[in-house]
Formats: C-alpha cells, sequence, structure tokens
C-alpha cells in the first residue's frame, strides 16, 4: 500500500523512513511485552500477529517491530498509569527527564498536569539531584566507544583501567546514597514512558536570611561585605586580572606572528597546523546538528578537562581523516543558493567541478532534467516571439 502511494519515484532510504514512523521498536518500549494483562483483550506482544517477530524477518532475523501503533500507544499510556501508581503506592517520587527551560513545550506540559492531576508533587531535573547505578564497562564497551580511533591493545586497556576507576567511584557513591540523603525515586522519559529506578535528593532552594546584603555580590562594595565574602571577591578578581593578562599576551603573541612571513611559509602544513585548523572549524563554523551528526566524538568526553588537555587530547588522537572529514563538511555548507550558482559563483563553481569526481552519474541525471526543463522552454520562447514577430 505504502509503495502504491509513492508511485515509481521511490528508493529504499524513503521506504526505510516510512517503515520507522508507522513502526515501534519493542524492544526499546516502556512496557513488558510478554505481560498478557496489561491489556487483556490484545495480550502479549509476544504472541501478536502485528509483531512482525512472528511474519518472518522484514527487519532482521527475530527483531520485534510493532505494526499496530493505536495498540503500542494504548500500552504505553497504561504503564505510565501503572507507573503513577506505583509512584503513589510505595511513595516513591517519580521524576520526568524535563529541565525548566522545556517545561513550557506543549507536551511537556501535558505530563506535568497528568502528574498533578494524580496528586504527586512535581519536580523536574532542575529540583534535585540524581545518582544512577553505574554500568560497569568492559573492554567490549571501551572497543565501542574508541572504534574510531587507532588504539592499541595496551592504549584500550589504558581506556578501560580508567573507566574502571570511576565506575568504582561512582558505585561506591551510588552504595551509600541512603546515607547522604538519598531516597528512592524513578526517572522517566516524557516521550517514550521509559524508566529507570534511582536515587534523588531535592536541592534545597537558597533563600536570603536577611535582607542587608541583597544586591549581588559583584555589585556591593568591598567595606559593605563579611569576610567571607571579601575572600570570594579578592578570589575573582584575581583570576579576572589573570584572564585580562592572559588575553594581552595572547594578543601581542598573534600580533607578532603576523608581522612575520609565516602566512609566505612554503612548508608543507604540521601536525599542529592541521590540529589548529581543524578545531577552529569546527568551533567557528559547525554547527550543533552537524557536530551531533558527523562529530560527535571529534573532541572525546572532555567533561573532566581544561581547555588546554582537550587541545592536547585532540592532538594525540589527531588523523588526517579527521581534517578531511572538517574540510568535505565545509565545503557542502559554504555554497551559496538563490540566484548564485553554478556558473557565476567561484564558489560554487570549485565545488561543483570538485564533486564530479564522486557524483559525475547523478549529477549527469539532474543536468539532464533540467537541460530537458530548458529546451522545453526556450521551445515555447521561441515560438512565442515568432508570432510577435510577425
Amino acid at each position: 500500500m505504502m509503495l502504491e502511494t509513492m508511485g515509481e519515484d521511490f528508493n529504499a532510504h524513503q521506504i526505510n523512513r516510512m517503515f520507522k514512523d508507522q513502526t515501534y521498536d519493542l524492544e526499546k518500549a516502556s512496557f513488558d511485552v510478554t505481560d498478557k494483562k496489561l491489556v487483556p483483550k490484545v495480550g502479549s506482544c509476544v504472541e501478536c500477529p502485528f509483531n512482525v517477530a512472528n511474519q518472518g524477518n522484514l527487519f532482521g532475523e527475530g527483531k520485534m517491530v510493532c505494526t499496530k501503533s493505536a495498540c503500542f500507544e494504548t500500552k504505553k499510556s497504561k504503564s505510565f498509569l501503572n507507573l503513577i501508581e506505583k509512584s503513589k503506592k510505595e511513595n516513591i517520587l517519580l521524576i520526568p527527564e524535563i529541565r525548566q527551560y522545556w517545561a513550557d513545550d506543549e507536551n511537556n506540559q501535558l505530563i506535568i498536569s497528568q502528574l498533578e492531576k494524580n496528586g504527586l508533587k512535581v519536580y523536574l531535573l532542575d529540583d534535585v539531584e540524581i545518582i544512577e547505578n553505574p554500568i560497569e564497562p568492559t573492554i567490549e564497551t571501551i572497543q565501542e566507544e574508541y572504534q574510531h580511533y587507532d588504539y592499541s591493545e595496551d592504549e584500550l586497556k589504558a581506556e578501560l583501567d580508567e573507566a574502571m576507576q570511576n565506575h568504582n567511584e561512582a558505585l561506591e557513591e551510588y552504595n551509600s546514597a541512603k546515607e547522604n540523603g538519598f531516597v528512592n525515586g524513578i526517572l522517566f522519559h516524557p516521550e517514550t514512558y521509559r524508566n529507570k529506578e534511582v536515587f534523588i535528593k531535592i536541592v534545597e532552594k537558597s533563600k536570603d536570611e536577611s535582607t542587608d546584603y541583597s544586591a549581588p555580590l559583584a555589585n556591593r562594595k568591598m567595606a559593605d561585605c563579611t569576610p567571607e565574602e571579601q575572600i570570594v571577591k579578592i578570589n575573582e578578581r584575581e583570576i579576572r586580572k589573570k584572564q585580562i593578562e592572559n588575553n594581552k599576551q595572547f594578543e601581542e603573541v598573534v600580533q607578532m606572528i603576523r608581522e612575520t612571513k609565516y602566512i609566505d611559509t612554503k612548508k608543507t602544513l604540521s601536525v599542529d597546523e592541521m590540529v589548529a585548523f581543524s578545531i577552529s572549524l569546527f568551533e567557528n563554523n559547525v554547527d550543533y546538528v552537524g557536530r551531533q551528526k558527523y562529530f560527535s566524538k571529534l573532541l572525546g568526553n572532555t567533561s573532566k578537562m581544561t581547555k588546554v588537555e582537550m587541545v592536547e587530547n585532540f592532538k594525540k588522537k589527531f588523523k588526517k581523516e579527521i581534517f578531511h572529514k572538517l574540510i568535505r563538511y565545509m565545503l557542502t555548507k559554504q555554497v551559496h543558493f538563490g540566484e548564485s550558482n553554478h556558473v557565476n559563483n567561484l564558489t560554487n563553481i570549485s565545488f561543483y567541478n570538485a564533486m564530479q569526481g564522486y557524483y559525475k552519474s547523478k549529477i549527469a541525471g539532474i543536468e539532464k532534467e533540467y537541460a530537458e526543463k530548458q529546451d522545453k522552454r526556450e521551445e515555447r520562447l521561441k515560438e512565442r516571439i515568432t508570432v510577435l514577430e510577425k
């Protein structure tokens, strides 16, 4: 039926997208697919005829995919109501994965109102601290994480040792959570309702105990501050001074280099120069979507690194393939649309020529289609001018 609606103009990518839009991966469901009592009228998913695992291997051998959206949504909603009941019955905090800045989103508002309607006090991610049960790393998970890096077995082993050390620290924190004021909680996704048990502590919101120092610390004079606040201001001023000095030093270095003949240097680019150019392209030209789609692992795990360490880490793992990938990304992004095209714009012409070596036949097919339209238009125009001339 789907193919009939598309006619002859379809490809594998389009078909795959249409299937995904109208099907649901049961392996990622928020409910137990073996539960026959969740919705008694339809029974369990593993025996359902709308589960493609019971209809051959369309999505892969044994892959469980639901093709009946109404039933899937019903079970998903029922599982959410069961989750609310469990929270109320066992006095467990139920936390949606929603930040305050997304609280006004229409779908998130529906979730919040449903929790309130069922008598639950709503806490968002900004209101709580969460400790999850850490997953123990394995050499397989490390290999997958660093699959794009040419790591030796020793380097992978070193990464595993570091990951294991972090895991042990996280596990110790998890095991002592209740001793540190955390309570049982459930964290759930507001769209899929997939959930996991965690430990939760409600964050105490700071309140001004007196009005004597109600102005922001940065706006108050030193004489108006307590000794503790004066120490904070002194340290903040010192940090600011260092930043200003660093800026002046950097500017002086840059100006010095610009006055030399560096730009005219005949040598091929060094690794450090390619690293610098790659990071410059990434920082200044790759948008959020591009970073997530093409360069999600470019800088690695930077959560515990300083900026200097990030650059050194990137240099350590750098390959020319990264440099080439960034260049090719930029080639596709810095073309000009509108009336700037491949015959009257230098950037577009050079891009068009560069792509011929990769997609010559596909480009030729598009060119042929437009050439035929242009020939027909010119023929009609010629006929009209002939009539006008007569």
